[in-house]
């Protein structure tokens, strides 16, 4: 597999690393070593190898949305009056923190968001005082999820 930054070659080596970090990115250097059968050193130097090329950047810890009593996520398509008023829009969505993702599509709407809320109360709160006030936008369509049936990153 080819990754077109700096045209890297990834190989079975590189994609089993992978693996094994994006199933858990705290796993020790040195398990992984092991169970490949490299020495840890050489998986560091892989790991470099890929974040120099922008394969991989950093690692996180998910937290648990609901658990903090965030229980509703939705998508909405946002609407602009035109498609300059694209970075103004984006930039007043960026101060919203409920905003968790924000794309640029084509189709019907311009900007389309996922956010979270605590509940629908909270949602209609968040669509009447901060999303549709945001100058540009010139309507909204909401999505509530009811259920998220699959979450992963790319297979390799």
């Amino acid at each position: 597999m080819k990754i077109n930054q700096l045209q890297i070659e990834i190989d079975g080596i590189d994609k089993e690393i992978l693996r094994f970090l994006m199933e858990d990115a705290r796993k020790p250097i040195l398990q992984i070593a092991n169970k490949i059968g490299i020495s840890g050193a050489a998986i560091h130097q892989r790991l470099k190898k890929l974040e120099d090329a922008g394969v991989i950047s950093g690692s996180k810890f998910i937290v648990n949305n609901k658990v903090l009593g965030y229980k509703t996520m939705a998508f909405i398509g946002v609407y602009l009056e035109k498609a300059a008023s694209n970075a103004e829009a984006v930039k007043e969505l960026k101060k919203i923190p409920e905003v968790l993702e924000c794309h640029y599509t084509t189709g019907n709407w311009s900007i389309l968001i996922k956010i979270i809320c605590r509940d629908n109360e909270h949602l209609m709160q968040l669509l009447n005082k901060k999303i549709q006030p945001i100058d540009g936008v010139s309507r909204t369509e909401t999505f509530i999820s009811l259920e998220q049936q699959i979450e992963r990153q790319i297979q390799l």
